[in-house]
C-alpha cells in the first residue's frame, strides 16, 4: 500500500461511508486519515466506524490515522411558530434571548454572550451568511436589527458574529462529552473548533495531555489576530474555510491560507486545507477545473494534507472524490514547479542535532538517487522535523508505537511502518534494509539514508545519519 506521493488526504466517513466496505475502498483509493465529525451521528455511529477502521488496520497491515473533530459552540436562532419565514432587505427583525415563538418579525437567540458583546452597527449572518443582519439597537437581552440582505429563515439555523469576539469557551458541554468518549476510542487526533487564541488549545491539552495531538481549526477572525501563538500551542492547524468564509470576506481567504501554511511550514508543525475542496463531486462524478486548481495550489504550497468533507461523508461519489482527489495530488508532485514553489518557503532550523541531520537529508537527496529515507522514532518527533525540510525522497518511518505511526499518517512524504527497535547499529541497518525492500522501494539499486538516535530507545535522541548503498546491502 505505498503511496505514490507525498501530500495526504483527510476523508471525511459519514452516512454515505459506514460500510466496512465503502470505507475500505475509501483506503484504497487514497484516504490516509479519517475523520469523525461529532457534529453529525452518534456515539455508537462513530464508534462502529472507527472498530472498521481498525479491522481494515490489521487486514491491510497499514497504519490509518482517526481525527475526532469537536462540533464546538454552534450559535443558533431558535424555532418558529408557523415554518420559515421570509425576510426582505430594508424590514425591520429582533433577536432576544427570552422564548418567543419566531415570525417574520422576532426570533429567539439563546446566546447571553452574544448580546454581551453586541454594538449597534455589528453584523448578524444567519445561515452561513445567506441572510445579513445590521444591528440598530441592543442590551444584554436584545438586539433590533434591519435585515441588509434577505432570504428564508427556518428552525435551529446557525448565525455568525463575524466583528465580535464573543467570550465563549472553545470546549462546550457537549464536547465534553464527546472528548471523553472519543478518548475511550482510542483516536490520534482531536480537532478543536472555533479556535479564537492559543489558550483554547492550552485548556484542551490539560484534559487530553501528550498522548493525541490537538488541531487547531482556524475559522474565527479573533484567531487570525493570534496566528502564531495557535500554531506554536497546537501539533497542526487546520484551515477550516466553511466558516471562514462566512466569518470574514471571501476575498481575504486565499491569502489566510497562505500565511497559514509558511507559518506551519517554518514551524514544522502539520498543515491541512480543508472544506469545499471538491464540492462539486457531492452530486458529480467530476470536479469542476476551478477545484482541480484549488487542490493542486494546496499542493504547490508544500501542505501536509487536504480534506474531503461532504464528498465523501454524504455525497454521491465518495469513492471517486478520493481517487481524483489522489490524481490531482499525484500530478502535480510530477511538477518540477511544484518543487520549485514548495521550497520557496525555507524550513526555520533550531540549533540541534535533528535539524542538521534533516538539513543534511534534503541536500543528500537532491545530490544522490536515494531511495527512501528510514527515521527511527519513538514519539514521531524526529520524523516531523525530517519532514519539515520537504525532502526529495520518501520518509519510512519506523517505529513499535501503532499510536505514533498512525498520527504520522498526516503528515507530509511520510511512510510509516510499526516494527521493532533496533538494539545496535548492525541490526539498525539489517531492520531498515528489509523494511526499504518490503515496501518496495529497492535498497538494492539505489542507496538508502538512515536517521537514528544513540543510545537507541531514547526518545529526542536523533543524531545519527548513515547512508546505505547497495553493495553495503548485498553484504546483508
Amino acid at each position: 500500500m505505498r503511496r505514490e506521493r507525498h501530500t495526504k488526504i483527510v476523508a471525511t466517513l459519514g452516512p454515505a461511508s459506514s460500510s466496512a466496505e465503502v470505507i475500505e475502498q475509501l483506503f484504497r483509493a487514497g484516504a490516509d486519515t479519517f475523520r469523525l465529525n461529532f457534529s453529525h451521528g452518534t456515539h455508537e455511529d462513530h464508534a462502529q466506524r472507527l472498530r472498521t477502521i481498525r479491522e481494515i488496520e490489521a487486514a491491510i497491515g497499514r497504519p490509518i490515522g482517526v481525527l475526532l473533530d469537536l462540533q464546538g459552540p454552534k450559535l443558533r436562532v431558535g424555532t418558529f411558530l408557523a415554518g420559515p419565514e421570509t425576510l426582505v432587505a430594508g424590514q425591520p427583525f429582533r433577536l432576544q434571548l427570552a422564548a418567543v415563538p419566531g415570525n417574520g418579525q422576532v426570533v429567539q437567540l439563546p446566546h447571553p454572550e452574544i448580546f454581551e458583546a453586541l454594538t449597534p452597527g455589528n453584523t448578524l449572518l444567519i445561515d452561513d451568511g445567506r441572510i445579513r443582519l445590521r444591528v440598530v439597537r441592543c442590551g444584554p437581552d436584545f438586539a433590533e436589527t434591519v435585515v441588509e440582505a434577505g432570504g428564508k429563515i427556518s428552525d435551529r439555523k446557525g448565525v455568525n458574529v463575524p466583528d465580535c469576539a464573543l467570550k465563549l469557551s472553545a470546549l462546550t458541554e457537549k464536547d465534553h462529552r464527546d472528548l471523553t468518549f472519543g478518548m475511550t476510542l482510542g483516536v490520534d487526533w482531536i480537532a478543536l473548533s472555533f479556535v479564537q487564541s492559543a489558550r483554547d488549545i492550552e485548556e484542551l491539552r490539560q484534559i487530553v495531555g501528550t498522548g493525541v495531538g490537538i488541531m487547531a481549526k482556524i475559522e474565527k477572525p479573533g484567531a487570525i489576530s493570534d496566528m502564531e501563538g495557535i500554531v506554536a500551542a497546537a501539533d497542526a492547524i487546520m484551515v477550516a474555510r466553511g466558516d471562514l468564509g462566512v466569518e470574514m470576506p471571501p476575498e481575504e481567504v486565499p491569502a489566510i491560507q497562505k500565511r497559514l501554511t509558511r507559518l506551519c511550514r517554518q514551524a514544522g508543525k502539520p498543515i491541512v486545507v480543508a472544506t469545499q475542496m471538491l464540492d462539486s463531486m457531492v452530486s458529480s462524478p467530476a470536479p469542476t477545473r476551478a477545484e482541480a486548481s484549488d487542490v493542486a495550489t494546496a499542493v504547490y504550497d508544500g501542505v501536509d494534507a487536504v480534506m474531503l468533507s461532504a464528498e465523501s461523508a454524504s455525497g454521491d461519489y465518495p469513492v471517486e472524490s478520493v481517487a481524483m482527489m489522489a490524481r490531482i495530488i499525484r500530478n502535480t508532485e510530477k511538477d518540477k514547479l511544484q518543487r520549485d514553489t514548495m521550497g520557496a518557503i525555507a524550513a526555520t532550523r533550531r540549533e540541534d542535532a535533528i535539524d542538521a541531520i534533516g538539513a543534511a537529508i534534503r541536500t543528500v537527496a537532491d545530490v544522490l538517487p536515494l531511495s527512501a529515507c528510514v527515521t527511527y522514532t519513538l514519539s514521531g518527533s524526529s520524523a516531523l522535523r525530517v519532514a519539515h525540510e520537504r525532502p526529495n525522497v520518501p520518509i519510512i518511518v519506523m517505529t513499535p508505537r501503532a499510536e505514533t505511526a498512525r498520527r504520522l499518517a498526516i503528515v507530509w512524504g511520510v511512510h510509516a511502518v510499526e516494527g521493532q527497535d533496533a538494539e545496535n547499529v548492525e541490526e539498525m541497518v539489517t531492520h531498515a534494509t528489509e523494511v526499504v525492500r518490503i515496501e518496495g522501494f529497492e535498497p538494492d539499486k539505489r542507496p538508502f539514508a538512515i536517521v537514528a538516535g544513540m543510545p537507541f530507545r531514547t526518545p529526542g535522541s536523533t543524531n545519527l545519519l548513515r547512508l546505505v548503498f547497495p553493495t553495503v546491502v548485498a553484504s546483508h
